[in-house]
């Protein structure tokens, strides 16, 4: 069972987001609306059988069965009546209060499954493991402080984005093999050790407090790598093992110099995009013409393309400048 040109997926966007302008001062106060106070509900027969979607034949192909749900946003605190439906293939119930998702176990043939916005605090007992199918799943925005407990042979993308998971020492690696894609943005992380996934392509760690930079090495096929906003003072860590890897961001952390980036010639055959700005180094002298003499591959510094012409002023003054391993 695999993913169909219907089935989501889950994109990289490295560019910054516009603000949307603000028009409050010259609009006329609003007076303050009391909101209706929310009473968490179970899930019943009707609410699934109004958002039942997606007829397909079942997968002993005997029969037909709706096999796609969406709940998302239905003041849920319980899905207990949900574990007889077993055809479906792809579920959202994301912005509930669900702590539970344990009735899932019986929904053997889900692929898909977007959880975000509710209150899960562990993934223990939670019975992913039965779920062999599996591929995609998302847990945004809930209660987790670590991921003990998720393992799912068959997942190949796991957002586990605006949590409070402070370390991946119980990532249970060996049943994760598949996984292509793995975003823990906006967590509680002080390092990248624990993720010896052999099959990881695209990494995002965004918005941390990442220090050290471990256990890297084991990510040979990894081309993807987001360390945005952490606090980052070298790139040690970043290993030649690496040999995939093509884009790395590490704008807004701690490097203050050109020493800070020797780790880089590691990977400098492979490496195509790099983006070092709101880092103290970025405004050196000659930033630009340092890092692309010396980062001869790469194709993008920041948010500007390395021209053809800059590429050839670079090596023209490449003995003016300093290597990555002298202090500046």
């Amino acid at each position: 069972m695999s993913f169909s040109d219907e089935d989501e997926n889950v994109l990289l966007d490295d560019s910054d987001e516009m603000e949307e302008e603000d028009d409050s001062e010259d609009a006329e106060p609003k007076k303050k609306e009391e909101k209706p106070k929310i009473e968490p509900c179970s899930l019943t027969q009707d609410m699934i059988g109004q958002n039942l979607s997606t007829l397909c034949r079942t997968g002993d192909g005997l029969s037909h069965a709706f096999i796609r749900l969406d709940l998302q946003n239905r003041n849920l605190m319980d899905i207990v009546i949900l574990s007889s439906f077993v055809h479906l293939r792809f579920l959202d119930i994301s912005s509930n209060f669900l702590t539970d998702l344990s009735p899932l176990a019986t929904l053997t043939e889900l692929l898909w499954i977007k959880a975000d916005s509710n209150q899960v605090q562990s993934l223990q007992e939670q019975s992913f493991d039965q779920l062999s199918y599996l591929q995609w799943l998302s847990l945004m925005s809930n209660r987790l402080s670590d991921i003990k407990g998720l393992g799912v042979p068959a997942l190949e993308s796991l957002n586990l984005t605006d949590n409070s998971i402070q370390t991946l020492s119980s990532l249970d690696c060996n049943k994760l093999t598949n996984l292509i894609t793995l975003e823990l943005r906006g967590n509680q992380l002080e390092t990248t050790d624990g993720i010896f996934l052999p099959n990881l392509r695209r990494l995002y760690l965004a918005n941390n407090k990442i220090k050290r930079l471990e256990g890297l090495d084991k990510l040979e096929h990894l081309t993807i790598l987001q360390l945005r906003d952490n606090q980052l003072e070298s790139l040690d860590g970043i290993s030649p093992r690496m040999k995939s890897l093509q884009y790395l961001n590490v704008r807004g952390n701690k490097l203050s110099s050109l020493h800070a980036l020797q780790s880089l010639m590691g990977v400098a055959q492979t490496l195509q995009t790099l983006v070092l700005a709101d880092n103290p180094l970025s405004e050196m002298e000659n930033y630009r013409l340092i890092v692309v003499a010396r980062l001869s591959f790469l194709q993008r510094l920041d948010k500007g393309t390395v021209s053809i012409v800059e590429q050839a002023e670079a090596q023209e003054r490449i003995k003016e400048f300093p290597n990555f391993t002298e202090d500046h």
